[in-house]
């Protein structure tokens, strides 16, 4: 679990709707931002990407980011494919039509085959932090919760920042905490200083 400063999230969140506003197009959300940071993140983390085949560790070729979508009965993986390779406008595109799809209950099965990590975001139902099962046979899933104003400690003050919480749950047979930790560190970097994956 780890508690991250979202100013740069926010900050870059802001920039996509006042450009999106120019030119009249939809605005891309905070999950969009997340599932490009994310796939970005993975390429330099491929265990993280890999799949436990139920005798040994499979190496995944593309990063297709599963996310997880509240329906009438329960919840879907929707999935982006090749996320790593997409911009930000393409997946927000993608994933609207996808979760307008998954709520109409009119998914096909290339939209729910092939994730090879989720992403499961509560913020906005304005829970703090969660939990979620890993999707097998993937090796990971991303819990995100709310972004909230906190007050923390900058260059030993007390400020206020928009803080969020993300918890990584990771199947050991196919990689370790250390590992898991390692790109959650890389994660949370990506989403502070957003300019070097944007």
């Amino acid at each position: 679990m780890r508690e991250i400063d979202a100013s740069g999230l926010v900050t870059a969140q802001k920039r996509y709707r006042e450009e999106a506003e120019k030119s009249l197009k939809a605005v891309p959300r905070i999950t969009d931002l997340l599932i490009a940071w994310i796939a970005r993140t993975l390429a330099k983390h491929p265990r993280m990407n890999a799949s436990w085949t139920g005798e040994s560790i499979r190496s995944n070729a593309e990063i297709n980011i599963s996310l997880a979508v509240a329906v009438k009965d329960g919840v879907v993986g929707a999935v982006i494919h090749k996320a790593d390779t997409l911009k930000i406008t393409e997946i927000s595109s993608l994933r609207r039509e996808l979760t307008e799809r998954a709520r109409a209950g009119r998914l096909r099965p290339a939209d729910i085959i092939g994730g090879t990590f989720t992403l499961s975001n509560l913020g906005m139902y304005r829970v703090d932090a969660f939990s979620a099962i890993i999707t097998p046979p993937q090796a990971a899933v991303l819990a995100v919760g709310a972004i909230s104003d906190r007050v923390v400690a900058v260059e030993g003050k007390p400020a206020a920042r928009p803080m969020m919480t993300m918890t990584l749950s990771s199947d050991h047979r196919v990689v370790d905490g250390a590992r898991a930790a390692e790109f959650l560190n890389d994660l949370a970097e990506a989403i502070r200083e957003p300019k070097n994956l944007l």
